[in-house]
């Protein structure tokens, strides 16, 4: 026996996600109570400029109360595909389009309570072509080296779990300089 959604009920539907309480039987013949977030697939970006410097955003994150210095992400349109949605995200929050897009992997970012699926992709060969920020961005750039980003990391400076995994699945490529 495996795993078997037996009722499934909609709680919630906000702006950018949704809630929903499944119950399922478990392979034990028991049943669970599931409480999940629905929420489209996103990407992150690792954008990388021509002297090897990763840009980052920092913006206000209303949950944490605080800014946090993050790489550039964002969530997919409906039937966007990942590889457009970088590069719109890209565009949108450092105003740079990257010629090439690299896929580095994905991951869930909370699998035990969100459906969202994080893409991840090195952008390099950054040209400028900004497009409209999302109207609730307030968006500051900070361009760094492998080594201050990561230097940010036990500081406490650098605390957002997408970004870590992002530097985490780049860092045979941004690690060695002369892979730049």
């Amino acid at each position: 026996m495996k795993y078997r959604v037996n009722r499934t009920e909609q709680v919630f539907q906000g702006k950018i996600f949704a809630v929903r309480i499944d119950q399922v039987d478990k392979p034990t013949g028991e049943t669970m109570r599931v409480d999940v977030v629905e929420h489209h697939d996103a990407v992150v970006l690792i954008p990388v400029d021509d002297e090897g410097r990763i840009w980052f955003v920092q913006q206000y994150r209303h949950p944490t109360g605080k800014r946090l210095l993050e790489l550039p992400a964002g969530t997919l349109d409906p039937g966007e595909e990942p590889e457009v949605g970088a590069v719109r995200e890209c565009r949108e929050e450092i105003g740079m389009s990257p010629g090439q897009l690299t896929p580095l992997g994905g991951a869930f970012l909370a699998p035990g309570y969100s459906t969202e699926y994080l893409h991840f992709y090195l952008a390099k060969d950054l040209s400028e072509a900004p497009l409209t920020p999302d109207h609730d961005e307030d968006l500051n750039i900070e361009r760094l080296t492998w080594d201050e980003a990561t230097a940010r990391i036990p500081q406490g400076e650098l605390e957002d779990a997408k970004s870590l995994a992002g530097l985490f699945l780049a860092r045979k490529l941004l690690s060695d300089p002369s892979k730049h």
